[in-house]
Formats: C-alpha cells, sequence, structure tokens
C-alpha cells in the first residue's frame, strides 16, 4: 500500500541563469507553459498520482512564487465578494488543484541544492520524501517510481533518463551516410532526469551550509555506500534548461501533443 501522505520537494530557489530571457523577471519555475507556470505542470503530474502535499524550496524571487500561491484561489476561481464586508467571499470552485496543501519555505538567495533540501527537513514528518527539480516534466509513472524504490530498500533512488540529443547523429560509412537520425536519445548512459525517491536517512549525507551541493558529495557519497540506485525512465522527459527547450516545450503543449500531460 502506498502512503499518498508522502511530501513532494520542489527545488525553486535557483537563479536559471540559462534562461536570462525570462529568468531576469521572473523565477525560473513560474515561467508558463500555456498560460501555466512549469511548476504548476510538475505539481500536476505527483497530484495525478495522489500525492498532494508540496513543499517549495524557494530562493530567487521567492516573493513571486508565493504570491502565486497566496492569491491561488482568487485568481484561478469564479467568486462572489460583498463588498464592505473583507471576510465575504464564495468561491465558486472551478480550479481542479482543490487539497493541494503547499508549504513555501525560504531557503536562501545563493544556496545550492543540498542545503535547500536540509533546510527544509523540519516539515518532512514521514520516513519517505520525493524530490524533483522545478524545471522538467515527464510521463514517469510516480507509482512505479516509488514501488521500485520500496523493492530495492536503498536510501535513495534517481530517475534516470536518455534526452533526445540536440544535434541530428550522423552514422557513417567511410564518407558515405548510411543513417541519419534528427534527435536520436542520448546513446551513452542515462543522465540525472530529477524525480528523486528518499529515505529520510538522506538528510544525514547534506548539510545546511550554501555551498552543500545535492549532486556533487551527497549523492556521490549514497552511491558509495551502495544506497543509491537508478530507475530507468523510457518514456518522455525534457527539462527546461535554455530558451530553446522553453520553446519546445511550449510548441508541444499548443500542438496539444504534450506527454506529460499525464491529468485529465
Amino acid at each position: 500500500m502506498i502512503n499518498r501522505d508522502i511530501k513532494v520537494v520542489i527545488l525553486c530557489g535557483g537563479r536559471g541563469t540559462r534562461l536570462q530571457e525570462e529568468t531576469a523577471y521572473r523565477p525560473k519555475p513560474m515561467v508558463e507553459i500555456g498560460g501555466k507556470p512549469i511548476l504548476w505542470h510538475i505539481m500536476k503530474i505527483y497530484s495525478h498520482y495522489g500525492f498532494n502535499e508540496f513543499i517549495l524550496c524557494l530562493g530567487y524571487k521567492s516573493e513571486m512564487i508565493k504570491d502565486y500561491f497566496f492569491h491561488y484561489e482568487v485568481m484561478n476561481n469564479d467568486f462572489t465578494i460583498e463588498l464592505g464586508s473583507s471576510n465575504i467571499i464564495k468561491f465558486h470552485n472551478n480550479h481542479t488543484e482543490k487539497g493541494w496543501k503547499v508549504t513555501l519555505a525560504d531557503t536562501g538567495l545563493a544556496v545550492m541544492t543540498g542545503a535547500r533540501l536540509k533546510r527544509i527537513e523540519q516539515y518532512i514528518t514521514g520516513e519517505e520524501l520525493m524530490l524533483t527539480y522545478g524545471d522538467g516534466v515527464a510521463d514517469i509513472d510516480i507509482n512505479k517510481l516509488l514501488g521500485f524504490h520500496h523493492k530495492c530498500g536503498k536510501i535513495g533512488t534517481v530517475t534516470g533518463v536518455r534526452p533526445p540529443s540536440r544535434f541530428g547523429e550522423l552514422i557513417t560509412e567511410g564518407e558515405t551516410v548510411t543513417k541519419f537520425s534528427e534527435k536520436p536519445l542520448v546513446s551513452q548512459g542515462y543522465i540525472n532526469g530529477g524525480f528523486f525517491v528518499f529515505n529520510r536517512r538522506f538528510f544525514d549525507y547534506l548539510t545546511v551550509e550554501d555551498k552543500c551541493i545535492l549532486e556533487r558529495e551527497p549523492l556521490e557519497r549514497l552511491a558509495e555506500d551502495g544506497e543509491l540506485m537508478m530507475y530507468p525512465h523510457h518514456g518522455y522527459w525534457q527539462c527546461m534548461d535554455t530558451y530553446r527547450d522553453l520553446e519546445l516545450l511550449q510548441k508541444t503543449w499548443r500542438m496539444e501533443r504534450a506527454p506529460w500531460k499525464v491529468w485529465e
């Protein structure tokens, strides 16, 4: 039986310097796809599988993310307000995010990913947590990911993905092209696709020091200790690292072919 009370931690504090066309004005998780922040899309993936408790690790332009959720009901519902009576507002519930519990935690401005995670330890009440980045989407089955993690019985699980290459691949014999593939999958192994699951013992691998980078010493030590497993995801995965990535995600959404839209 899967525990639906597992908290979902989303790293939302970085500056997103390779997407400055957008992040000069807003934090990367608030950059929109189809009129909604990519952060909303990520949360919808988890919510589809019944996980509705989120902890957002904020940093750069945190006030914009706080403002978005503070005014979420007003901006996403029809409502009736009785003027002169500030407490009399009736919402007519048009949005489908009912039941989401969102903790917005300021984890610092110039802080690395590991320190951000360590600083929200107080909000993790159970024995497990899920973690992902605020700039990547996938058609990943969260239930299968959790099932894999439980079966392995290790402290951590990372989702491994093989994304499309940015460049076309040429297979040749001499100077003759025998195969042309415009956007082949990365052929040399897997890369970190986020969508982690951790036992809370992982907090012992982290420090609150600003320079603690999740992907460096903590995960390296976890792997050396034989406590890190990889869940291979062979479906769709796309990060929003550059403006080109953003355009691709927006185009995919406009064409109504967004594989990560697992919700109805």
